[in-house]
């Protein structure tokens, strides 16, 4: 199975808070280019996307979603920035055997991204993203580990 994991475009530097920071113009034509890589390799369909609900994730899902499609969207408070990356990703490996999902796509920031790729492939650093970066997984969901199969950054 694939997980895709990406972390959020650039977004403002400043608003009434963090969670409310947007897009720049940059941050979106960054993401649609990332997500037209990404199609370009095969890869349109998720069975189920998992979005942050800070303004910014939410604007980088609309701007990939002219190229991905989802069978399910969720919104989760569990990937804002601090979340904690062995929780969501025990959530994530349920959810695989619960829904016999074949891929997920989440959509995130940092720091938590790169440890979320850490939890998913074995004895790896957490790697550091670029805005908009985006990092494909082939997992295996009875090993509990993956490789990364590619990387797209914009």
């Amino acid at each position: 199975m694939k997980i895709f994991i990406m972390r959020h475009g650039e977004a403002e530097h400043f608003a009434q808070s963090d969670a409310e920071r947007a897009l720049t113009e940059r941050g979106r034509s960054a993401s649609a280019a990332v997500a037209k890589a990404c199609a370009e390799q095969g890869y349109q369909q998720f069975d189920k996307v998992i979005v942050s609900p800070y303004l910014r994730a939410q604007q980088t899902w609309q701007e990939v979603a002219t190229e991905f499609d989802a069978k399910k969207i969720e919104v989760s408070p569990d990937i804002t920035p601090y979340g904690d990356s062995e929780q969501v990703a025990e959530y994530v490996n349920a959810l695989i055997e619960l829904e016999s999902l074949d891929s997920v796509l989440l959509v995130s920031h940092l720091p938590l991204v790169g440890y979320l790729v850490a939890e998913f492939v074995t004895d790896m650093v957490p790697p550091m993203f670029p805005t908009s970066g985006l990092i494909c997984i082939d997992y295996c969901p009875e090993k509990r580990s993956g490789e990364i199969a590619f990387n797209i950054q914009p």
